[in-house]
């Protein structure tokens, strides 16, 4: 459907709102972003329980580029460079950033504040990524850059703690 004086409007089925928005999470009050990484908690669990980082790092793969794909048909559809309600970026992200984890609480708990943490601070290069790229990819790749940031973080402080990772970075 397309408004007299506007870009297409997307029904609540359409596949790309429905993956743009990750279900509808990054519909909910207050602050899309953390509720688009919370909801993909659940997921990173069952994809770890099933096939461990390997397989959360080809989800993650997998999500970054179907999310180009559907934040940039939901941001054109509603005339915004970056919506807020798009949060298949932070899924992708916030996969990214637990594939060192097990099922271990802690390092979701981890994993989880790092890439909220480095999503919000836009650490170079995602700031100019997300600047400098067109449409989806752009929405996309800076919280790709804060996930690996918030990756090697989990590595780290799960390592300065002794806490158990499936994966470790030696120097």
């Amino acid at each position: 459907m397309r408004s007299a004086h506007g870009p297409k409007i997307m029904g609540w089925y359409d596949p790309a709102r429905l993956l743009a928005t990750w279900f509808g999470s990054g519909l909910l009050p207050g602050a899309p972003g953390t509720w688009g990484s919370l909801a993909a908690l659940p997921f990173a669990a069952v994809i770890l329980w099933i096939g461990g980082s390997a397989l959360l790092l080809v989800a993650s793969t997998l999500v970054f580029l179907i999310g180009i794909w559907a934040s940039n048909r939901y941001a054109e559809s509603i005339g915004k460079k970056d919506p807020g309600a798009v949060v298949i970026d932070e899924v992708a992200g916030q996969w990214l950033a637990l594939t060192p984890v097990c099922l271990e609480p802690v390092g979701f708990l981890v994993g989880f504040a790092l890439f909220r943490t480095f999503d919000i601070l836009k650490t170079w290069p995602a700031n100019w990524l997300e600047r400098s790229l067109p449409g989806g990819l752009g929405i996309m790749s800076d919280d790709m850059v804060a996930g690996f940031y918030s990756a090697i973080g989990t590595v780290l402080l799960l390592d300065l703690f002794g806490i158990a990772k499936c994966w470790t970075v030696t120097f």
